[in-house]
């Protein structure tokens, strides 16, 4: 069975194939860094427009390089939401008019459940599982049941892990995306140059991360009032350190409240060094089985949309030519 992955949620154009819910034949994506760099952050209309340019021949380029014709794909999976819905409707939209023409199913993908199976494309995931997702806008806790359905164990109560990395790089000068570039200095800085605060809520499984962005700004602000050099690297690997810590300790508690046996981490901020290494920490001092996707899996890929489209299809859950795009989809209905 062959699966045409499309994912379009944000600022990546991504197309993939995928055979059997398991076999990467062609997996495709298209930055957007150089479009968006100079604003900071991603700007809606243009990330819009670039899918809308490139997205119809990746899916060719796909194809070629898979040896491929269109009459030899079963199933479309396209990401519904969460996202951008500019972004969305033009993988949407593209996604139909190929169900349409070539007369097989269209499944449409919850884009943090693309993260969660993207573990899935290179291990065998036994359930139950909790999934820690660190993508974009989203920091969660998951529990992925038997039969791969979710529920919602702890979430941000502001701004998300992935966004805070973002905010205080953009505050501290560096390019976009910022979080990369924090993990690349934070490895020649001292993590214990200042402590910054982990924020409590009152779920403990929930986080919290505004605290700590506006306490890093207070501080850099004020070694500049005092006339004081800003070690950059330092505080950029304290900074990590607590979005990190925060992170680790959330987990912890989970693992210890529901007596997880397998630990998955997903999303982009997956992709940071000092999050996996104490992880692996974690893991061995917890005995749980820990799943990380490769670092290209990471970030926003169509594997991951096709793997997740592959457990739709097996569940018989596919849609209609009714069904539209939802910038604000539930993982949880």
């Amino acid at each position: 069975m062959i699966i045409l992955g499309i994912e379009t949620s944000c600022d990546e154009t991504a197309v993939a194939l995928l055979k059997d819910g398991k076999e990467e034949l062609v997996s495709l994506v298209s930055s957007q860094v150089d479009l968006h760099q100079k604003y900071g952050g991603v700007v809606p209309e243009l990330a819009s427009r670039r899918h809308l340019e490139v997205l119809v021949p990746m899916i060719k380029e796909a194809l070629i390089r898979g040896g491929l014709d269109f009459k030899d794909l079963d199933a479309i999976a396209v990401t519904r939401g969460p996202g951008l819905v500019g972004a969305l409707l033009v993988g949407m939209e593209t996604a139909k008019a190929l169900s349409i023409a070539l007369g097989i199913p269209l499944l449409g993908v919850h884009h943090i459940a693309g993260h969660i199976y993207a573990a899935f494309l290179e291990n065998e995931v036994s359930l139950p599982a909790l999934a820690l997702v660190v993508s974009g806008g989203h920091t969660e806790l998951i529990e992925v049941q038997e039969g791969e359905s979710f529920r919602l164990l702890g979430t941000t109560r502001d701004d998300a892990a992935g966004e805070t990395l973002d905010k205080i790089a953009r505050f501290l000068g560096l390019p976009y995306p910022g979080g990369p570039q924090i993990d690349r200095l934070s490895k020649k800085g001292d993590p214990l140059f200042h402590k910054f605060p982990i924020g409590e809520t009152e779920n403990p499984l929930d986080f919290s991360f505004s605290g700590l962005k506006t306490s890093a700004i207070y501080f850099v602000e004020g070694l500049k009032k005092k006339g004081e050099t800003v070690p950059l690297e330092d505080v950029c690997a304290s900074f990590q350190e607590a979005v990190v810590g925060s992170l680790i300790q959330k987990t912890r508690r989970a693992v210890k409240k529901c007596s997880f046996k397998r630990v998955i981490v997903c999303g982009g901020v997956a992709a940071n060094s000092s999050l996996r290494e104490r992880m692996k920490e974690l893991s061995s001092k917890l005995k749980f089985e820990l799943f990380i996707p490769s670092i290209h899996l990471c970030t926003d890929n169509a594997l991951m949309i096709a793997r997740a489209g592959y457990a739709l299809f097996k569940k018989g859950i596919t849609l209609s030519l009714q069904d539209d795009v939802d910038p604000n989809l539930s993982l949880y209905d």
